[in-house]
């Protein structure tokens, strides 16, 4: 991934319920809608409402709903980047990404798409394996 330096960044901490969706929507809305074309932010969008939902629901399933979720959106010359935090157990997107392509035929399965749709709205995807139980989603979408 290539890294150029950041205009704007801006986070935010919620806790690990499906709840703090609505914040995270009028926290991303407010900060990217004014500042990138229109079709590209609801592209983000529902890349980000996927990686959220997919922490809450998957990486911390078990943990107390008090359990931080972050969430940080750059804003660079060429792109728009958004990372989500976890801290659940960590997976290997390439074999999920891999496995849920040959899922994805079957209509009768019901969730396990989040991760495709992610990868199909944003121009590059990367899971990173931090210190300290901590895991990091970088969604990147170039400005068209």
């Amino acid at each position: 991934m290539k890294t150029d330096q950041a205009i704007q960044q801006f986070h935010l901490q919620v806790k690990t319920e499906l709840e703090a969706l609505k914040e995270v929507l009028q926290w991303f809305e407010g900060l990217v809608f004014p500042s990138i074309p229109q079709k590209m932010g609801w592209q983000c969008e529902v890349a980000l409402v996927e990686a959220f939902t997919n922490a809450v629901r998957h990486a911390h399933q078990n943990l107390p709903k008090n359990t931080p979720i972050e969430l940080e959106v750059k804003l660079f010359p060429s792109f728009l980047e958004m990372r989500i935090w976890d801290q659940g157990q960590p997976f290997d997107l390439k074999a999920k990404l891999q496995k849920g392509e040959k899922e994805v035929s079957s209509l009768e399965k019901e969730g396990g798409r989040g991760l495709q749709f992610i990868n199909k709205l944003t121009d590059e995807l990367q899971y990173l394996n931090l210190p300290n139980r901590r895991n990091c989603l970088v969604m990147r979408k170039k400005y068209v």
